[in-house]
């Protein structure tokens, strides 16, 4: 399955760039390329860049990644929610909320890398274990109709998307 065989009703408007900057991607495959690619890209960052902010109120690189897993985690439950049949509409996040409470400046790249791999890795086994109908299976998430595998891509297309901001406007 990939990102191309996506119909753009399985999404809401605004993922649309996290899906156009994934070319084209398997989704699997993708999930293992997203690992090694995250671990290789966080660590050449120099560590002095690790708690900047290119603007007051911005975040850290260190917000960054933890905002990754936790979005991940999030739409892994989505996902996990949708293809089980569960028709209960669900909420969105408030992501600021989120990177305040979390205090990843008090982590190092390396505790936190750790914990992006874990997730990354309970993501894969996840969808690992999702049928072509399941994966094909549509719900609601933050007032929007999206499909399991629009997730999936999403998860991808988010982390390239912060990947992408972090290159051009923190080093």
């Amino acid at each position: 399955m990939t990102s191309s065989s996506l119909q753009t009703s399985e999404y809401a408007p605004y993922y649309k760039p996290y899906i156009e900057a994934l070319g084209e991607v398997e989704l699997r495959s993708g999930f293992q390329d997203g690992i090694e690619f995250s671990v290789a890209f966080f660590t050449t960052i120099p560590i002095h860049k690790h708690e900047f902010r290119y603007a007051e109120g911005k975040w850290t690189i260190k917000d960054i990644l933890q905002h990754l897993i936790d979005a991940e985690r999030i739409f892994a439950y989505r996902a996990l929610r949708i293809a089980r049949n569960d028709t209960t509409p669900l909420p969105g996040f408030e992501e600021n909320d989120y990177v305040e409470t979390a205090h990843a400046n008090r982590r190092s790249v390396n505790d936190l890398l750790e914990e992006f791999v874990i997730v990354r890795k309970g993501t894969m086994s996840l969808f690992s274990t999702f049928t072509d109908e399941q994966l094909s299976r549509m719900g609601i998430a933050s007032d929007n109709p999206v499909s399991v595998r629009a997730i999936g891509f999403i998860i991808l297309g988010h982390q390239k998307h912060h990947e992408k901001i972090i290159k051009e406007r923190y080093l």
